[in-house]
C-alpha cells in the first residue's frame, strides 16, 4: 500500500530549445549523482547550456568537478545558476569568478 512517495532525493531534467539546452537539477549532488547531471547535460545536442541548480540543496567536490568539466567541454556556452549553497561551495572551492557561474 503507498503511504505518499517523498519528493526525490536528487533528479536532472534537460529541456532542449533548439541548439539551446536547459538542466534543470534539484535536490543533492554529489558522487552518486554528479555523473548523472554531468551526463544530462551532454544528453542532447546543444551549442549553449545552461545548469539550473537553483533547487539544489548539497553539492560537494564530485559535483564540482562535474561543473568544471561542463565548463571545459562547453567553453564560453554553459551558465551557471547556482543556489545559495552551490554559490557557497563555489566561492569557498576558488570558483566563485568564473566567467560561467551567473550572479543571483
Amino acid at each position: 500500500m503507498d503511504q505518499g512517495a517523498a519528493p526525490p532525493v536528487f533528479s536532472a531534467v534537460a529541456e532542449a530549445d533548439g541548439d539551446q539546452l536547459r538542466v534543470v537539477v534539484t535536490g543533492e549532488v554529489d558522487m552518486a549523482t554528479a555523473d548523472t547531471m554531468y551526463q544530462t547535460a551532454l544528453r542532447e545536442p546543444a551549442r549553449h547550456v545552461t545548469l539550473d541548480l537553483r533547487a539544489v540543496t548539497f553539492f560537494d567536490s564530485a559535483a564540482i568537478h562535474a561543473v568544471v568539466r561542463l565548463a571545459q567541454r562547453f567553453p564560453g556556452a554553459l551558465a551557471v545558476l547556482p543556489s545559495r549553497q552551490v554559490r557557497r561551495v563555489l566561492e569557498i572551492s576558488g570558483l566563485g569568478d568564473q566567467s560561467w557561474l551567473t550572479a543571483a
